[in-house]
């Protein structure tokens, strides 16, 4: 039998690669297959960290009987979702429906040798249980209705496709006056109401999901308004997540999501985007609150970045595993007798520690412990008779301790892809950490992952591939791909002021536009010359990362406040427009293009300062600039002697003032009277006042 799987690059695939399953790779020969043989397609979706794809292949995927059923009546078809996003959107679409809105992965969909779906479902055992039918009994059912009853199978696969390809935008058009700050007073009071107000996040019950856009989202909505009702829920939420099991108390960094309501018990995988995402809110909401704990998280996440997650190439990887040796979680958990063991002797009194982290003798995971916050230092010292110093001297001194055993355990499988799209998120978490924090080390790791992405994941006239593993990159770039990348070479020009970054997050935004605008307004997640597919992708809602096509509209309002170019936001706006009432009725699934809606509605803040970097008093200005959280701002530096067919188009024809550097501050290229003093730009900036300066 070929292992048509092993010659891939993806970690998923190639974790397949020696089944007796006969896979094939998604591609022509799968296809062409299919319909020579008159065989139906078994589709399976995963990816290299999902707990209970691992769980399946062992059961189904590694069992001899039930591959050779496999082989004998489906061209079987082995999708990573990671690669693939335009797969898995239009399958997972139909999988919702199948399962009457249930999904997630694996994904087991069977199609007609043309690609269509007319059956899906997710994980199913190896014999029934849980009210569950078993894998076999599912696919000798496909099979049964395959032969006997073709003609409904494609009835049902032809209504599924055309329900599929429908315009998403039919049911959403907008009216002009919708677009107004009343739609963001009405979706930040939707998210609001539905905190949960013991446990934090926005959502009550289980499983529990971070939802960083949608916190981002409450940030700018305090930043713009003044609400604290917005801020006390999302640094409640904060503390709460971080005190929790998802975070890892160790290493840093969060985990997926929480099976529970409290943060305690976690999906064990670690997503690249996930701590992306959540390292920019925990620092926007440490600039508005000056809460140390909110900036120890950031250092943590990212530290843990660069130690575990990046490539001597520069770039990030995307996933850490759930699973050790076959064992969800057991890297990351201890029993109590381990840790009395490993702090005998080095803090000064051990069970003040275990009360700390909630590890107990019965544990609270499977007869072990997940550490977490179970209380305030404060009063646990006080009911251990330890000064608090000495008690956080002894948590620090014990998390060292841990960290360094935990080390010599065997490690999670870690995906080692590169995904454009993530490392995007990830370059503008450096970047933004680097200018606030003013870390030079998380600079240069900035700078270092966007040459990689410009080296290696970019071709001739602007164009991104999708993912790179061991030298190879791939895959025509997606939607998410181009607009994260832009994002984060925004961020990263605006932490090094390197006219090369924004000169490449300008011409990816050329692209993007050429290639996936839609003739009736908005994106496509495929490019023009992508394969075809049965349903062109255009996904609107954010997932477990914000929507490719809320970030390109959102990047574009920024390019269009450095360049004045309005083509930018007509398209931007062409998206907005075609959403309606869904963005204020339905603000879970929009966070990211209600950020992008408050960036036009409220007007960018334009920043053009002239001068050198290296003066003190423009570092001053600077310093302005970037400690506080402006969500609005959109900054351009060049010095007196910058190339003027390089720098953004806001800082042309600005001049120093009286031989020192100067500041601008405009709106819609109309400028207030320069400023040459941080204090100056300061009270400028604190009092938002009305443009009074024509631009020069």
């Amino acid at each position: 039998m070929p292992k048509r799987l092993q010659h891939e690059t993806s970690p998923y695939l190639l974790q397949h690669a020696d089944n007796p399953v006969d896979w094939y790779p998604w591609g022509p020969e799968a296809l062409e297959a299919a319909v020579e043989q008159d065989k139906p397609i078994l589709l399976s979706i995963g990816y290299s960290a999902c707990h209970w794809c691992h769980v399946m292949a062992h059961e189904s995927f590694e069992d001899p009987k039930t591959a050779e059923f496999m082989n004998e009546h489906f061209i079987n078809v082995k999708v990573d979702r990671e690669e693939r996003p335009d797969i898995d959107d239009i399958y997972m679409q139909a999988t919702l429906v199948f399962n009457r809105g249930q999904g997630g992965w694996p994904m087991t969909v069977f199609l007609t040798p043309d690609g269509r779906p007319f059956h899906a479902g997710t994980y199913y055992p190896p014999k029934p249980r849980y009210g569950m039918p078993s894998f076999r009994q599912v696919m000798e059912a496909v099979v049964e209705t395959y032969r006997k009853k073709r003609g409904e199978v494609e009835k049902t696969a032809k209504n599924l496709a055309a329900d599929l390809g429908r315009n998403v935008f039919e049911a959403m058009a907008a009216e002009p006056d919708l677009l107004s700050e009343a739609l963001l007073d009405t979706a930040a009071e939707n998210l609001i109401r539905r905190v949960d107000p013991v446990h934090g996040g926005l959502s009550r019950g289980r499983p529990k999901f971070p939802n960083p856009v949608n916190l981002e989202y409450l940030l700018r909505y305090h930043s713009a308004t003044g609400s604290d009702q917005a801020l006390q829920v999302v640094l409640f939420t904060l503390r709460k997540m971080a005190q929790g099991g998802m975070y890892d108390q160790l290493g840093g960094g969060f985990h997926r999501y929480s099976v529970d309501e409290r943060w305690l018990v976690p999906h064990f995988e670690k997503m690249l985007y996930d701590n992306a995402q959540l390292a920019r809110v925990y620092l926007h909401a440490w600039q508005v609150s000056g809460d140390p704990f909110l900036r120890e998280v950031v250092e943590d996440i990212l530290d843990y970045v660069m130690r575990e997650m990046t490539a001597p190439s520069g770039g990030f990887y995307s996933t850490q595993d759930a699973d050790t040796e076959g064992e969800e979680g057991k890297f990351f958990v201890w029993t109590e007798p381990e840790i009395r063991a490993a702090l005998d002797g080095v803090v000064s009194n051990v069970d003040a520690v275990l009360a700390y982290w909630g590890v107990t003798p019965e544990g609270n995971f499977e007869g072990k412990n997940i550490l977490h916050v179970a209380d305030m230092i404060e009063r646990v010292a006080v009911r251990n008779g330890l000064p608090v110093e000495q008690m956080r001297d002894d948590v620090s001194a014990a998390r060292t301790v841990l960290f360094t055993l935990r080390k010599e355990r065997p490690a999670p499988h870690r995906d080692e892809k590169i995904i454009a799209a993530w490392n995007g998120m990830m370059l503008a978490a450096f970047a933004e950490a680097a200018r606030a924090l003013d870390r030079d080390e998380y600079r240069e790791v900035a700078a270092a992952n966007a040459a990689f992405l410009l080296r290696e994941m970019t071709v001739d006239d602007n164009r991104l591939w999708r993912t790179h593993r061991d030298g190879v990159s791939k895959i025509n770039g997606y939607l998410e791909d181009y607009a994260n990348v832009i994002d984060g070479l925004l961020e990263l020009y605006q932490a090094t002021f390197e006219a090369r970054w924004f000169v490449a997050a300008q011409g990816f935004a050329e692209a993007a536009l050429d290639h996936f605008s839609a003739d009736d307004g908005g994106f496509f997640d495929t490019s023009d010359d992508h394969e075809e597919l049965f349903v062109r992708p255009r996904n609107v809602q954010d997932n477990a990362t914000p929507s490719g096509s809320a970030m390109i509209a959102y990047d574009l309002l920024r390019l269009t406040a450095y360049t004045g170019e309005t083509r930018y936001e007509d398209a931007a706006l062409s998206l907005y427009r075609s959403l309606g009432a869904a963005l204020s009725e339905y603000p879970m699934a929009f966070g990211e293009m209600l950020i992008g809606l408050d960036l036009w509605l409220r007007r960018p803040v334009e920043i053009a300062l002239i001068g050198d970097p290296a003066d003190a008093r423009m570092a001053a200005m600077l310093n302005v600039v970037r400690s506080a959280f402006r969500p609005l701002a959109v900054v351009a530096l060049a010095p007196k002697d910058a190339d003027s067919k390089t720098v953004p188009a806001l800082l042309r024809t600005r001049t120093l003032r009286e031989g020192g550097p100067a500041a601008y501050v405009c709106e819609n290229f109309v400028c207030a009277a320069p400023v040459t003093t941080a204090e100056a730009l300061a009270a400028l900036l604190d009092s938002h006042p009305e443009a009074t300066e024509p631009a020069e």
